[in-house]
């Protein structure tokens, strides 16, 4: 379970980014992909913003979804650990402290 939802997860992160980086920007970034000439064009500059736009948002919700989910997932799993005081022995002598020679 945890693998699949951390694949869906890891393919979803790659998707969305190459989604930002296609829509339009003030750079140019990689908009000059897919953009028909006319007017009525499913992948016209108003449409391809749109769709691009949508699937940005659908990914991005999708991409918390499967974060929560592997956090929780994941919380579940661990196993508390237990601290190093609790586990170390306990003497039942003091430590010695070494003694300094006085100098005359």
């Amino acid at each position: 379970m945890g693998s699949v939802l951390l694949v869906i997860h890891l393919m979803t992160a790659i998707f969305l980014v190459a989604l930002i980086l296609m829509q339009r920007s003030g750079g140019g970034a990689l908009n000059g992909l897919g953009g028909g000439s006319g007017a009525n064009s499913f992948l016209s500059a108003r449409g391809t913003g749109n769709l691009l736009t949508r699937l940005t948002a659908i990914l991005a919700t999708v991409f918390f979804i499967t974060s929560i989910a592997l956090s929780l997932y994941y919380k579940g799993a661990m196993r508390p650990s237990s601290s190093v005081v609790e586990t170390a022995p306990v003497s039942s002598q003091a430590p010695s402290v070494p003694t300094v020679p006085l100098g005359k």
